[in-house]
């Protein structure tokens, strides 16, 4: 695999259809400031996610894995003027950076960052019957996806949309044996999320910036 090649692709997809502005240059660079693994989502894939949201009509989006805020300012300029995310972020001080970057991109009446545990949060959601969602992106703790991913079938309707990120791990899912605990937690979603008969599914491997890895987007079915 031509990795130059790739980045340069990347770059030009990047260009036409996800350019870089100010508010998107800004959240990564406070986002790296801050001292955040730089793990967020290229900008071709916040457009994907963008339109994953448009094309779903999304009102109302959960994200789990805040990190600088950077996909949730990509999912929140996809809402309508009453939408709202949610976004939920363990680390309180990632959680003050990304408050900073939504409300520089003018986003904060739509967007809530929750701290805490995610499945802690999710269940008080659930607890609480709280409107369910239309899209759910996950992009947290690798060894937690299955979890997230039942909890956030609560927290869906018929048609919502479920999006997790790094599903590939570089080709490593391919390792029966993989002695790596998030391997081995990647292996078990994709495999619950495959077979599961309540959502229709399918993963998609993408190449880019980031490498090689992967996307598995599911729907809940009707």
């Amino acid at each position: 695999m031509d990795q130059e090649l790739i980045n340069t692709i990347d770059h030009y997809i990047a260009g036409l259809v996800a350019p870089a502005d100010e508010v998107l240059e800004t959240t990564l660079q406070t986002s790296a400031d801050a001292g955040m693994p730089q793990i967020h989502v290229s900008p071709v894939q916040g457009k994907l996610l963008h339109v994953l949201a448009l094309l779903n009509g999304a009102r109302r989006i959960l994200e789990i894995g805040t990190l600088g805020g950077y996909s949730a300012i990509w999912l929140g300029r996809a809402l309508p003027a009453d939408g709202q995310l949610i976004t939920l972020e363990h680390a309180a001080r990632h959680a003050e950076v990304a408050r900073a970057n939504l409300e520089r991109a003018g986003l904060a009446d739509r967007v809530e960052v929750r701290v805490g545990d995610a499945l802690t949060l999710m269940q008080q959601m659930i607890d609480a019957g709280t409107e369910p969602f239309d899209l759910v992106f996950v992009d947290a703790d690798k060894e937690s996806y299955r979890d997230y991913f039942q909890a956030a079938l609560q927290l869906m309707r018929p048609g919502s949309v479920i999006v997790a990120d790094n599903v590939i791990r570089r080709g490593a899912v391919l390792e029966a044996t993989s002695p790596e605990p998030t391997v081995q937690a990647i292996q078990q979603f994709n495999a619950a999320l495959a077979a599961d008969p309540r959502v229709t599914a399918t993963i998609m491997q993408t190449v880019g910036v980031k490498g090689l890895d992967g996307m598995a987007i599911a729907v809940v079915n009707r």
